[in-house]
């Protein structure tokens, strides 16, 4: 009987500190995480650089700065920006750096972790150009698009394609422009899959591509949705599910249900959003009678037409 209450007593401390911890957060303060990349006092002559670093179980983001020359003697802040994961790419120009990075939670955050490095100039041949904007693979509804890109030493120009072959033919892109803006607007003429990519260029030489990035213009609404179960105007006791049918470009469904005068929705949680095209049911009262009715929503965000009103009772 001892050994039993010890082994409660136990299980119940374990939960507390467990709960505890859910509603308590941890500080960061007398923590520290380590730098990785790139490694102190390295030199090189890439422009490009990834800054990379070990997570914390306790912080939920990263402050990572670089200043030139160094933090104790700032000439120019070039970077201060918050990170969720552990890794951040960014395009420098030749000189002298150090960066820093910390991680933090709601309430705390480490010391910062200092190194330094030197980037050294190079030919423009042996860069590329890092984009920004738009994502890779994004959907959209709208025709006119921003494209835009970090500055690259050397270049005086930018050169933008895009196209929906691949680049298989160079002669024949939907888009080939320069430009001496960080940025291009661009107004796509019909729906698809189009792949973009830019480079540098001066007077004598051209960087490397980019790397391609794709969109897809889409601005067709998904197909109207049909309601398939419970069937309409029939009664059930609860819970049941909630069916329609599938549709084939649909990212999600929006769900409503209203009571019975097809206008005021039922409760709080509506609309839903869903994934899937089923939704169990389990509110109303008994005899009660409700409405609902469903549309889908594609990647790009169209929203297709709603199904008919269907209503069911409460059994």
């Amino acid at each position: 009987m001892l050994m039993k209450t010890r082994n409660l007593l136990y299980l119940f401390v374990m939960l507390s500190l467990i709960s505890c911890r859910e509603f308590i957060e941890p500080s960061l303060e007398k923590k520290q995480i380590k730098a990785i990349a790139p490694a102190d006092g390295i030199e090189t002559s890439s422009y490009q650089l990834t800054f990379w670093w070990e997570t914390h179980q306790d912080a939920f983001q990263y402050r990572l700065q670089v200043a030139s020359p160094s933090f104790s003697a700032i000439e120019k802040l070039v970077l201060d920006t918050v990170v969720k994961n552990d890794k951040f790419t960014y395009t420098l120009e030749p000189g002298n750096y150090e960066w820093r990075i910390r991680a933090e939670n709601g309430s705390s955050q480490t010391p910062y972790v200092t190194r330094n490095f030197i980037i050294h100039p190079s030919a423009l041949t042996d860069q590329l150009v890092q984009l920004q904007s738009p994502a890779n693979n994004i959907f959209t509804a709208n025709a006119e698009i921003q494209y835009e890109w970090l500055r690259l030493f050397g270049a005086t120009k930018y050169r933008i394609q895009i196209d929906n072959q691949n680049f298989a033919n160079e002669n024949n892109l939907v888009l080939n422009v320069l430009t001496e803006n960080l940025s291009y607007l661009n107004t796509l003429q019909t729906e698809g899959k189009y792949q973009f990519r830019v480079r540098g260029e001066n007077a004598t030489e051209n960087s490397k591509w980019s790397t391609v990035r794709n969109l897809t213009f889409d601005r067709t609404p998904p197909a109207k949705v049909v309601l398939t179960s419970p069937a309409n105007k029939q009664t059930l006791p609860k819970p049941f599910n909630l069916m329609w049918n599938a549709i084939s470009d649909a990212d999600k469904y929006e769900l409503l249900v209203y009571r019975s005068d097809s206008v005021t929705l039922y409760h709080t949680n509506y609309p839903q959003l869903l994934s899937t095209n089923t939704q169990q049911f389990n509110l109303g009262n008994t005899n009660e009678t409700l409405v609902w009715r469903v549309r889908a929503i594609d990647k790009a965000g169209n929203k297709g037409e709603f199904s008919s009103f269907y209503t069911f009772t409460i059994q």
